[in-house]
């Protein structure tokens, strides 16, 4: 059997429930997104993102107002956007330092990977969300600040979740050979571009979901019976 010498992970119903993204995290950004465009448009990493958005949008000579607009119908949309998630996590960077929320992480994933890294496992995230958004999800998770945990993060410069080019690139980086990865989702398109590059795999699917009898991939209830 191949050992398992990284593990890499996704966010979103993985480590953490959907509902505290799309119930939390979202609305936050969608409400705030407005004036923060408007007051911090002179920053020069604010200024880029809007811009990769309106070329992303195939806008030439967009107002800021209709950048406003686009980047508002995107968060309904839940558009896999790198601009998008860009500007997203330098409104939720406040939201975290303000103390609005802490991170939802299930009651085991803390456990679990302070295991893993014991064992001497290398641990890295890739999400939707930028890396930025990531670091600032981890450390002001429920469970503490579980940054040092990770060795590094992927998110979608590297490339789509669904697209098996992207974990070929995430093994390159990282110095791994593929069947010594885990890749964890609950997204089982994500697993079958990861298991094409030759990633081992795991799909959560967490209550009130049920395991399938036959499932593409193993699954798992939670991290617990994750055995790397």
């Amino acid at each position: 059997m191949t050992s398992i010498r990284a593990i890499v992970t996704d966010i979103e119903g993985t480590t953490s429930s959907i509902s505290f993204v799309k119930d939390v995290l979202f609305p936050y950004a969608r409400k705030r997104m407005p004036a923060y465009v408007e007051t911090h448009a002179d920053r020069p990493e604010v200024q880029h993102w809007l811009h990769e958005a309106a070329k992303e949008a195939g806008l030439i000579e967009a107002s800021r107002q209709e950048v406003i607009e686009l980047l508002l119908r995107w968060i309904d949309e839940d558009r896999k956007s790198t601009a998008l998630k860009a500007l997203q996590g330098m409104i939720w960077k406040d939201g975290y330092e303000e103390g609005e929320y802490r991170a939802h992480v299930y009651p085991e994933v803390a456990a679990r990977l302070h295991s893993w890294r014991g064992e001497g496992l290398h641990l890295y995230v890739y999400s939707s969300g930028s890396v930025p958004a990531q670091k600032l999800f981890f450390r002001y998770s429920e469970s503490g600040d579980l940054t040092p945990l990770f060795a590094g993060y992927f998110d979608t410069e590297t490339g789509p979740k669904r697209e098996t080019e992207s974990y070929r690139l995430i093994a390159e980086a990282i110095g791994e050979r593929p069947e010594h990865i885990l890749f964890l989702s609950d997204i089982a398109e994500e697993l079958d571009a990861a298991s094409a590059a030759g990633f081992k795999t795991a799909w959560l699917l967490r209550p009130p979901l049920d395991l399938p009898a036959h499932p593409k991939h193993p699954a798992h209830a939670s991290f617990d019976t994750i055995q790397p």
